[in-house]
């Protein structure tokens, strides 16, 4: 499961680049809560707030999976959903042409996916 931990831990250096860049952004447009109607901090702040919203339940669900479906099938999961957040946060921040719609159907789709998987897995599984 190594494949997975990178991309934790990538997710994570993401949530932290993005947390600067909000709080850097704050500072110099001097806003200290809300996006003061700017529409540069919106997205930024959005950026952020979407990764956090969606990565730790994803990354929750295909760890979950790696008991029923393997290594391949985690990290295969795991990788793509690193990059459908760095693509989410690129287009966000205007950085990457249609990566916001990109990033948001690859997240939606990896959390749809490792979803049906654990439900699927739990079907058959048996009380004692």
């Amino acid at each position: 499961m190594p494949v997975f931990f990178v991309c934790a831990g990538l997710l994570g250096l993401l949530a932290v680049a993005l947390t600067v860049k909000v709080g850097l952004m704050r500072g110099r447009k001097k806003i200290s809560l809300g996006d003061g109607g700017d529409a540069e901090m919106q997205a930024a702040v959005r950026a952020h707030g979407n990764l956090m919203e969606l990565a730790p339940i994803t990354l929750l669900m295909i760890y979950m999976a790696g008991d029923f479906y393997g290594f391949s099938t985690v990290a295969a999961l795991s990788v793509v959903l690193l990059v459908a957040r760095v693509l989410h946060a690129g287009g966000m921040l205007g950085l990457i042409p249609r990566g916001r719609l990109l990033g948001t159907l690859g997240s939606t789709a990896i959390l749809g996916l490792s979803s049906i998987l654990l439900a699927i897995a739990g079907l058959g599984l048996k009380q004692y």
